[in-house]
This record gives C-alpha cells, sequence and structure tokens, in this order.
C-alpha cells in the first residue's frame, strides 16, 4: 500500500472552521474525507477539488452513524490503495448557552454528544487507522474548558473533558509514534452562537438579563474573531510542523485568556467578567428580587 498519500478525516465541516480544514487540507495535497450530518452541504468544497475531497453523512452523536463512516473511509482507502490515515480530525461541535440550573436536558445531551462522547468514539473507531500511519488526533477545543464564562458551564465543562481526553490520549499513544493536538480555540468568525432564548421560567429572566444574555451569545463576534480560513492555516501548520509532543495548540482571538485565569486570582478574573458581561446590574438585581422574596 502507498504510504506516500496523505490523507485527513475532518468532522463538521459543512461550513466554518471544519469547512476552511478540509479546503486547506485538499490545497497541500491530501486526500481529505469531510463529513457532517447531511453530505450535500459539502457539495460546494467536492466541486472545488473533484476525486479529491470525499463527503459523506457521519453523525457524531450516533455511534452507528459513526460505524457506517469508519465503512465508507475503510473502504475508500483501500480503493485508493492507502494504508490508513494521517490526520483524524474531530471538529464538529455544538454550542449550549444557558445559565447551570435552567440547562434543558436536551441541549445538554446534544452538547456533551457532540463536543465530548462523539470525538472519543470516533477515536475508538478510527484509531487503527491512524496508527498504521503513525498520524495525529485533533480535536477543536476551546477556551471556554478553561475560563468560567458565564451561562458557559456546560459547553465548557464539555470543552474541558476533551482537553483531559486529548491530554491522557497522548501519553497513551507515545509507543505508536502517535501525536495528539488539542486546539485551545479563542474567538473565530463562525456561525456557532446559540441564539436559543432563556428558558421562560428562568430564574434570570429579568429586565437587565435581556441586554447581559444577547451580549453573551454575541460574545466572539464582538471581540475580532480570528478568519475561519487563517485558523485552518495555522492549525495544519501545527500539526504538520509543529513538535510532536505538543498537545495543547492556543489559536484565534484572546486564546491567552486560560493563561490569565491560571495567573489572577479567581476574584479578579470574576470582576472582570462580571465587567466584560454587562452583570453588575443582572447581579443587584437577582440578589433584590430573591431578598424580596425572603421576605414575603
Amino acid at each position: 500500500m502507498s504510504e506516500s498519500k496523505k490523507t485527513a478525516l475532518i468532522t463538521g465541516t459543512s461550513s466554518g472552521i471544519g469547512h476552511y480544514l478540509a479546503l486547506e487540507f485538499a490545497k497541500r495535497g491530501y486526500f481529505v474525507f469531510a463529513c457532517s450530518r447531511k453530505a450535500e452541504s459539502m457539495a460546494d468544497i467536492c466541486a472545488e477539488y473533484p476525486g479529491q475531497i470525499f463527503a459523506f453523512s457521519m453523525d457524531v452523536s450516533s455511534l452507528e452513524s459513526i460505524k457506517a463512516g469508519y465503512k465508507f473511509v475503510s473502504e475508500k482507502l483501500k480503493d485508493l490503495n492507502i494504508a490508513g490515515l494521517d490526520v483524524v480530525y474531530n471538529n464538529a461541535g455544538s454550542s449550549c448557552t444557558f445559565p447551570g440550573v435552567d440547562v434543558p436536558d436536551a441541549a445538554l445531551v446534544q452538547c456533551m454528544d457532540t463536543n465530548f462522547i462523539g470525538p472519543v468514539r470516533v477515536v475508538h473507531e478510527f484509531s487503527r487507522l491512524v496508527i498504521a500511519k503513525e498520524g495525529t488526533f485533533a480535536f477543536t477545543g476551546s477556551c471556554s474548558g478553561y475560563c468560567p464564562f458565564p451561562w458557559g458551564s456546560v459547553y465548557g465543562a464539555s470543552k474541558a473533558a476533551i482537553g483531559q481526553y486529548a491530554s491522557i490520549l497522548a501519553f497513551e499513544l507515545e509507543p505508536f509514534n502517535v501525536a495528539v493536538k488539542n486546539f485551545i480555540t479563542g474567538g473565530v468568525h463562525t456561525d456557532i452562537a446559540d441564539k436559543r432564548p432563556l428558558p421562560a421560567d428562568s430564574i434570570y429572566n429579568i429586565e437587565p438579563m435581556k441586554h447581559a444574555f444577547e451580549q453573551r451569545q454575541k460574545m466572539s463576534e464582538r471581540n475580532n474573531p480570528m478568519e475561519p480560513s487563517i485558523y485552518a492555516k495555522k492549525a495544519i501548520d501545527a500539526i504538520e510542523y509543529g513538535k510532536k509532543s505538543t498537545v495543547d495548540v492556543y489559536l484565534g482571538t484572546w486564546s491567552i485568556l486560560p493563561h490569565l485565569v491560571a495567573i489572577f486570582p479567581r476574584s479578579v478574573i470574576l470582576y472582570f467578567f462580571r465587567l466584560k458581561f454587562y452583570l453588575t446590574d443582572v447581579w443587584k438585581a437577582l440578589a433584590e428580587k430573591h431578598r424580596n422574596k425572603k421576605i414575603a
């Protein structure tokens, strides 16, 4: 089998980061397996690189779909006379912007299935193909996994989980010369923002919260986000030319934030976030409402 032909599998390629990762890998000569829940959403990138980008449907929140995806990829690799995969890039993601006490169960399950359980299953299913090429597993992580962003407890937990998984996976795969990259992502110009409203019965449903919550949902676009095409180039550079033992790679606007959170006292970080996310008035109003209820 040919070892010279490079291959990459990317999840979540219908738009945003995944879309540009597929194009950038193809530009660099890789055969690209691009997947999302709907294969037709990738018609444009397949048309740009016919015979080089192979689109297929794979929903990472479904184990059955992942197994079907493995079957498609493994059969196509045989047709191409290629031994395995140089890169498996777990990029598919689901946002979840709700107060921790208000997260709807469906949103909780969707977020954890897509951001954590799905990637773990993808690694399990495709591991031998990556080991065969001494390749790389990559994950689109997030600053949210390391920073106490309000209304992001579940999303942050999913990204913290995948970060720890990547860290230990890298250690375990050392004997096979397989690299692992966790891209701790700051602001990137994508459409991942959660636009769902607060639940009607939320304890946070007060007037001052409306503006604060809206601004939190627009957090990335308000902070000069990096273009996904630039992000894709930097991420692939880190895979191709970066130190193999380096797991955490910081990319995107304000990706320095986890370092600041680690250095400064929590009280300083929370003071900054109260200001940044317009929470001073919200906190006062909530505390007053709570006191009045207790008095009544």
